[in-house]
Order: C-alpha cells, then sequence, then structure tokens
C-alpha cells in the first residue's frame, strides 16, 4: 500500500487536462505508440467531436522511482460545470489532486470551485501551470494568482507544457513525493465504494470501485450492502487502457468486477460491496444525492418505443449517475420520462448519447427548474412542470430556486457582463478584482433565468473570457405566470412555460412568431395565441394553402364562381374542427434557442 498514490485531475473546462493526461500516459508507458492517439482517455465519440471531457475516465500507471515501483491510479476529470457531480465522485475516490491552470488565461471559476470541492475532501494539491510554451503565457502573473488562492510555495508551482511534454516528469515524482498512500487496513472486511458502472451487453453490468479495506478476490461470494443483493465475482482486475483481470484487488486500489448483473437498478453508484464470508458492518459514506436543477420531458417520437425508452434510460443512468428521470404523460406527446439534468449542457449530452448509443430518437420538450407552490389551503407543492401547477385561484405564492453565481472575466467587459447580469434580475453581491485586469462577480440570480442561453450569452459578449460557476443557495417568493401556447384554441402542454410576469408578453410574443415560421401551412388558417390564464396576450395565424377552384370557371356567370367558393369554404370549415396540427421537433428546439 505504501507503493500506491490515487490522484485526478482538476482544472476548467479546456486547459488541458486531457492532454496532460496523454503524456503521464507515453512517460510511463502505460499505453503502446500503436494505441496512442491525442485525448487517449477520451473514448466516446461524442467526447472527441465536442472536444470536452464527459465522463471521469481511471487508469493505472507504473512508474518506477529509486529502484521503487509506483502504482499510479489516475481519474481523468471533466472540467465543465454541468458535469461537476463526475468531479466530486472522482475526488471522492482520491487522495490528492493535481490542479491545472492555463498560462494564458489564468484562474477561471471553476477552477476554483473544483478546488474548492477538493480541499472539502482534504485532497493534497499540487498546483500546475499548464500551456507554457505559447506566446500569450503570463507565468509569473498567473503563479501570483495560484499563490492568492491556495497559499503555496512559488517552489511548489510546477510550470509544464503538456502539448510538447515539458517537464511533465516532474509531475510524476512531485505526485509520488507529496500524495499520501491510501490508508485502509488490509486484514479488515471487505469494502469497496463504487464509484462509477457501465452496461456491457454480453457481460452485464460492469461496477468500477475503489477499495478502502481488504481485498477482493476472483471467484468470491460478494454482497452489494445498501439493495443486500449477493453475487459471485466472475472476474476482478484493475483497469488499464482495457480492463485486466487479476486473481485479487487489494486495499488502495481501483479495479472492477464484473458479476453477471442484469438489472440496472441493482447497482447504485455510491454503493459499498463486502464478502458475504467476512461482511462489513456499515457502508463506507458515499457521495451527496444529485440535485438535478433542469426539468425537461424526453418522449419518444413514435408511442410504441415506450418501453425501448425506458430500457436505454436505465442503461444511461449506470453510466451517467447524475441523470434522474420518472414516468409521465402529455396530451401533445403521449408517454414519455420527466427528467432531471445538472444542466443545459449536460440535457443536450444525454440527448445525443441516447440517439447514438441506443438508436433512441427523442422529443425533448421546453426546459425548466422546480418550483414550490404554496396553496391557499396552506399546502406546499414541488412543482416541476408547468402542467402541474395548481389553478390561479388556489395559489396563494411561488418560490423559485435562487444561485449564488461566480463571474470571473477581464476588466474591459465588466460593464456588459454586469447587464447581462442584471437583466437576468441578479442581485450584485461582491465585486472582487483577482489582479488589475480580471475581476470576480458573486451574485445572487434566479435559476431560471440561467437555464435558457445564459452561458452561451455570457461566452460571447465577453468573447469566450468569462467563466461562471453556480450553486444552488435558496428558495425565494417569485412573481411568476404561466404562459400556455394554444394552436386553434387547444393548449400544446409541451410548450407551456413557468415566466416571470415582466418577461412573459415579450416571451409569449417571440414564441407566436417562431412557431408561426416552423409550422407548417395547412389547408385550413392556424391561430397560434399566448394566453396568461384566459387572457390573450400575442397571436399569429398561419395561412391557409388555397386551391383555386375558381381555375376551370371561365367567363360565365358570377353566382357559378360564388357556388364553387361557399363549398370551398364549408370543406374548409369542416376540415378546422377535424383537421390537427401537428407540432414539428423544431419547434421545441427553437424555443430554447430564443434571443
Amino acid at each position: 500500500m505504501q507503493h500506491i498514490r490515487n490522484f485526478c485531475i482538476i482544472a476548467h473546462i479546456d486547459h488541458g487536462k486531457s492532454t496532460l493526461a496523454d503524456r503521464l500516459l507515453e512517460l510511463t508507458r502505460t499505453v503502446s505508440d500503436r494505441d496512442m492517439e491525442a485525448q487517449v482517455l477520451d473514448n466516446m465519440e461524442l467526447e472527441r467531436e465536442k472536444g470536452i471531457t464527459i465522463k471521469s475516465h481511471a487508469i493505472q500507471m507504473d512508474y518506477g522511482q529509486d529502484g521503487q515501483l509506483y502504482s499510479l491510479n489516475l481519474i481523468d476529470t471533466p472540467g465543465h460545470v454541468d458535469f461537476s457531480y463526475e468531479v466530486s465522485r472522482a475526488i471522492a475516490s482520491c487522495e490528492g489532486a493535481l490542479l491545472i491552470v492555463d498560462a494564458t488565461q489564468g484562474i477561471q471559476a471553476q477552477t476554483i470551485s473544483n478546488l474548492y470541492l477538493a480541499l472539502e475532501h482534504d485532497l493534497e494539491i499540487i498546483p500546475i501551470i499548464n500551456k507554457i510554451d505559447m506566446e500569450a503565457a503570463m507565468v509569473d502573473e498567473v503563479s501570483d494568482q495560484i499563490i492568492d488562492l491556495i497559499g503555496c510555495k512559488k517552489d511548489d508551482i510546477i510550470p509544464v507544457s503538456a502539448r510538447t511534454g515539458l517537464n511533465v516528469e516532474q509531475v510524476l515524482k512531485a505526485v509520488v513525493a507529496r500524495i499520501p498512500p491510501p490508508k485502509g487496513d488490509e486484514n479488515a472486511p471487505l469494502q469497496a465504494l463504487i464509484f462509477d458502472s457501465v452496461f456491457n451487453s454480453f457481460r452485464g453490468i460492469i461496477a468500477y470501485y475503489k477499495i478502502v479495506s481488504g481485498a477482493i478476490r476472483k471467484g468470491e461470494r460478494v454482497k452489494f450492502i445498501n439493495t443486500g443483493k449477493e453475487y459471485f465475482a466472475d472476474e476482478v482486475g484493475i483497469l488499464r487502457l482495457n480492463m485486466e483481470p487479476r486473481s485479487e484487488v487489494r486495499t488502495g486500489d481501483v479495479g472492477y468486477i464484473i458479476s453477471g448483473i442484469k438489472a440496472a437498478a441493482e447497482v447504485k453508484v455510491g454503493d459499498t460491496i463486502t464478502t458475504c464470508s467476512n461482511p462489513a458492518t456499515r457502508a463506507i459514506a458515499g457521495f451527496e444525492d444529485v440535485k438535478p436543477m433542469v426539468f425537461a420531458g424526453i418522449y419518444p417520437v413514435s408511442a410504441d418505443e415506450y418501453e425501448d425508452l425506458r430500457a436505454s434510460m436505465e442503461k444511461l443512468q449506470l453510466n451517467d449517475a447524475s441523470l434522474t428521470f420518472e414516468p409521465e404523460s402529455s396530451l401533445a406527446l403521449g408517454f414519455g420520462f420527466r427528467c432531471g439534468f445538472l444542466g443545459l449542457l449536460h440535457m443536450e449530452i444525454v440527448q445525443e448519447r441516447l440517439f447514438r448509443e441506443f438508436d433512441m430518437d427523442v422529443i425533448t420538450t421546453v426546459p425548466n427548474v422546480s418550483f414550490n407552490v404554496y396553496t391557499t389551503q396552506g399546502e406546499a407543492i414541488t412543482v416541476h412542470n408547468p402542467s402541474g401547477l395548481p389553478a390561479p385561484t388556489l395559489i396563494d405564492h411561488v418560490e423559485e430556486p435562487y444561485i449564488k453565481a461566480q463571474v470571473i472575466t477581464k476588466t474591459d467587459y465588466l460593464g456588459i457582463v454586469m447587464k447581462l447580469c442584471l437583466d437576468k434580475r441578479g442581485i450584485l453581491k461582491n465585486q472582487h478584482f483577482i489582479s488589475p485586469t480580471r475581476v470576480e462577480l458573486s451574485l445572487d440570480m434566479p435559476l431560471s433565468e440561467i437555464v435558457f442561453d445564459f452561458y452561451d450569452k455570457l461566452k460571447s459578449i465577453s468573447r469566450g473570457y468569462a467563466s461562471f460557476d453556480y450553486q444552488v443557495i435558496d428558495y425565494r417568493p417569485a412573481d411568476l405566470a404561466k404562459l400556455d401556447i394554444l394552436l386553434n384554441s387547444e393548449p400544446v402542454d409541451a410548450l407551456s412555460a413557468l415566466i416571470h410576469k415582466d418577461h412573459a408578453y415579450d416571451f409569449g410574443r417571440k414564441m407566436c412568431e417562431k412557431l408561426k415560421e416552423l409550422i407548417p401551412r395547412q389547408q385550413f388558417d392556424i391561430a397560434i395565441q399566448a394566453a396568461i390564464g384566459a387572457k390573450i396576450i400575442a397571436r399569429e395565424t398561419v395561412k391557409a394553402v388555397r386551391k383555386d377552384v375558381l381555375a376551370k370557371c371561365y367567363g360565365g356567370d358570377i353566382t357559378r364562381k360564388r357556388k364553387l367558393l361557399e363549398k370551398q369554404k364549408k370543406g374548409k370549415k369542416r376540415m378546422r374542427q377535424v383537421g390537427n396540427v401537428e407540432v414539428p421537433q423544431e419547434a421545441f428546439l427553437a424555443v430554447l434557442k430564443m434571443e
């Protein structure tokens, strides 16, 4: 155990975590030259396309120093705020962390929040400045920022270039020297914490764990404490680039177990594995339960794919523990699921993974947050969906979630960033100049205002220099209205939204205009209306496609023409009563991208 080191890499998005992981794997010869490629741990097609890490990836490296061989377990983590739950799980399985800061960009909001997460778990932090080979690198200035942030000495900071491999050897030496070995009793009963799992169609569910005490052997009978189920350990081993079977995995190691589990509900992330022959009395304190921030409905395109969608969601949930879902039905879309996500990017990734990995084509409704509704009878209800709102006469008041937002930006963009935040009903709490050119803003903001397009707008107005991080603090009373969209006087519940009264009129008008562009013309007029309660606040009309019934009348009496027009008018009236309007998928997506 003295020769094991468990560590993760934390940083803001795009600061070079995966590239540094590549260099560490090359130096320790964990990956052969033939298998080596850029971002080797990002093995999901989607991660390569978008250039971001979505999943934490664990891998074991062997490193020799002073004639002694060390086992280094590295967990590469995502940098985006929507995947912070992956980071929290990686941090719970480690004793140390490499904190990477980009020399050209300095400290960003996500760097700070991930650092606080690591310090809460008493991790040993090794600060690293990356991209020192770039022309725009500000090594001394960024060093001062790191010293201010964590109070280390200048000599503790390792300047590296992950792209060229400069000074990467120093990182491995620092990992061995500074990060403590795992604590745990090898002779105690087995306690292994599950931090991830994945579904394999041939072998069932594979669970990844870190052993806190004891050892796990092949062929042993094991028990999952929280679910109470027992299995045979058909295969155990460690995680290299591929899984490597071993006869036993010991305390402090990170490994995997295959035991032919078929049901997704039987494996919970944060559960503890122990042996049946000498069981541990209590489970390890796992991770905190995930709190979804954004809710949206996911529905199959055709109703008979509902059960397939359920199976796909369960398999996806194994690999993405921050996804929550429950069944719901909608008048417009039939049966589907109400899903909770950590943010909009998370929602987009889940939709994309359902399509790519499980071949499920789905419709996603307008995302919203959960509200606490207090009725006149004194009841408190949590509402995730605008259609679940009681009648306006029964509502006493509504509370919406507020977040504490941290925005770090260049001083040049301070004015426009501040205006954007205040337009979104933000309340400025504090403003702190980290350096003469960088400022940190602390604001209280309603979560519902940042759900749509806040992050994209922030990036565009600051030319990519502003970074953003948040955590939910509490619920506060809000003046909200339920906005319904009616097509031919029929409400489309999938397009309903709970919105602040000040923004309702503008939002309703834009929504109607957008739908007018997207809904295909029919043989009859389609009225698109936005309504709050019984009051219509905006209207657009999609004009009918008209067949020219007078084409065959040349000359002749006007009564003949009038008779044909009356006949057409009756037909259109009847069609309006029986015809229904199909809302295309683009309409649901367009709502998300509305200015």
